[in-house]
């Protein structure tokens, strides 16, 4: 399962052809899993009432991440690797722990969230 952060949705939204080409295969095979965080920022940035019901249908239609004590797992983790020290948020530590307890693939654009990974990696 791949968990898709706000990053590349918005490109795909944006009608960015790369993405169009790629993002509707992983959710047609259902490989795609969806976050609160994620669509939480998608529906701050939103424009329209059509892109509301985008975006809503999306996260109507995937599958969930339990999210249960996912906030206290972020914390240990951004503290344990000293995440906050490259300036990694904690709602991109979110996505991160998110990724790592439920074996999840992440995709990024992200370049903060990029080296955080690579951190971890490296650690």
């Amino acid at each position: 399962m791949i968990l898709v952060d706000t990053s590349v949705w918005i490109e795909y939204l944006k009608g960015n052809e790369h993405y169009r080409n790629i993002l509707p295969k992983y959710l047609i095979e259902k490989h795609v899993i969806a976050i609160s965080a994620v669509f939480g920022e998608l529906l701050q940035g939103v424009k329209n009432s059509r892109e509301h019901k985008i975006i809503m249908g999306f996260w109507e239609s995937l599958p969930k991440i339990n999210e249960e004590a996912l906030f206290i797992k972020a914390g240990k983790l951004s503290h344990e690797y000293k995440l906050y020290t490259a300036v990694v948020g904690l709602i991109d530590t979110y996505l991160l722990a998110a990724a790592l307890n439920n074996d999840l693939a992440l995709w990024s654009l992200d370049s903060k969230l990029t080296e955080a990974i690579d951190i971890i990696e490296n650690k």
